[in-house]
């Protein structure tokens, strides 16, 4: 896995699972990453946005509009059955790989 491979499919787990309970729109899922992780991933919207449609063409998202708590229109995802499979897959994936590392690190 390369360098930019690995981020990607970081980012793409992690947006796949914020999603898993619920319907959000793109502001709320970086917001969701960076809260969940105290801060340690603040995902900049120049990289959410482009995985978040990378994801829906994929297959992995559905999309409709509709109004925020502030009253806003905007873009809520949702999580499909693929994308559902993939986010049980790559999560296993991700689990094999970080245990490499954790060998690897000792």
């Amino acid at each position: 896995m390369s360098g930019s491979d690995l981020f990607t499919g970081t980012l793409n787990i992690l947006i796949l699972r914020t999603l898993r309970e619920e319907p959000l729109h793109g502001y709320l899922i970086g917001r969701r990453i960076r809260d969940t992780s105290r801060g340690a991933l603040d995902v900049e919207e120049g990289a959410l946005y482009p995985a978040l449609h990378r994801l829906e063409r994929r297959g992995f998202l559905s999309s409709e509009w509709g109004k925020t708590n502030t009253n806003r229109r905007a873009k809520f995802y949702s999580l499909t059955k693929a994308g559902t499979e993939h986010l049980e897959a790559e999560s296993a994936r991700w689990h094999d790989f970080s245990e490499a590392v954790q060998a690897v690190l000792g």
